[in-house]
């Protein structure tokens, strides 16, 4: 199953590679306020559909794009697609952008992978078998003081009305940490921890393509997942924080206080 969403995953990164030689010809439409969608990510999603159900004619399918193949359910086998993640990254030439592709099973993650065709980079993970970058096998960052840490995280730029609270967690983070990213596409970033270029991760106001890879990808290697109560819910709250264990285990503390704390309407 793996190497089928390989497969669908590298067939969706010719797309894209072929469209970003020359973006002044790429449609683009908005969804909403700051989300774009372009014919890239319906053609990359189509590429990814075919190949998957070619193989898997029988499994659901969930993809950003043209939403749930089965809105219902009842499969066992649910594939959660993002074919471009960074779509605002993609149309101005920023190159950080990547296809993502999960295989749910029975309710758990159990295939993933995250392509960067931009650097030919595979992210891949099978459950119970670890996490690999290429051909390599990755971990998670051995950092263990949050102080001295590189920390990853998105705005959210879908709901607004949650900028104040997001702010007073960057400002508590910032002064607790070495530096913040935000290179803008989330299931890049992930995988970026689970090879431990980034010591963790957070953000609110995700969809369950944006984190389902990503997840097992930093579990596999030995990193921890939860959402802002620290339970796994993270596909259904949209929120997640992430990270090597000593790291995690530092930074969720941070990001609970700020939310769950009320604003105080007269700061």
């Amino acid at each position: 199953m793996l190497n089928t969403a390989i497969k669908a995953a590298r067939k969706a990164g010719a797309i894209i590679n072929r469209a970003s030689l020359d973006l002044d010809l790429v449609r683009v439409s908005a969804k909403g306020r700051s989300d774009f969608v372009t014919e890239v990510d319906r053609a990359a999603e189509a590429a990814i559909i075919d190949v998957l159900k070619h193989a898997y004619p029988n499994h659901d399918i969930l993809a950003e794009e043209s939403g749930a193949s089965n809105p219902e359910g009842g499969q066992e086998y649910l594939w959660i697609i993002d074919p471009l993640d960074g779509t605002t990254n993609f149309i101005h030439g920023f190159p950080q952008y990547a296809v993502s592709i999960a295989l749910q099973h029975r309710g758990q993650i159990t295939q993933a992978c995250v392509y960067d065709p931009t650097r030919n980079e595979l992210f891949a993970a099978t459950k119970g078998r670890g996490s690999f970058l290429d051909d390599r096998r990755v971990r998670v960052s051995r950092r263990s003081k949050l102080s001295e840490s590189l920390i990853g995280t998105g705005f959210p730029f879908r709901q607004l009305e949650h900028l104040d609270e997001y702010v007073r967690m960057f400002k508590k983070i910032t002064e607790a940490t070495a530096g913040i990213r935000r290179p803008g596409a989330a299931a890049l970033d992930l995988a970026y921890v689970a090879a431990g270029r980034l010591d963790g991760f957070w953000e609110f106001g995700l969809s369950p393509w944006d984190m389902a890879a990503g997840s097992l990808l930093i579990t596999e290697a030995g990193g921890m997942v939860s959402d802002f109560t620290g339970e796994q819910n993270w596909l259904a709250s949209g929120q997640i924080v992430c990270g090597n264990p000593k790291v995690f285990s530092q930074l969720l503390p941070l990001v609970q206080d700020v939310h769950n704390r009320p604003i105080d309407p007269a700061a």
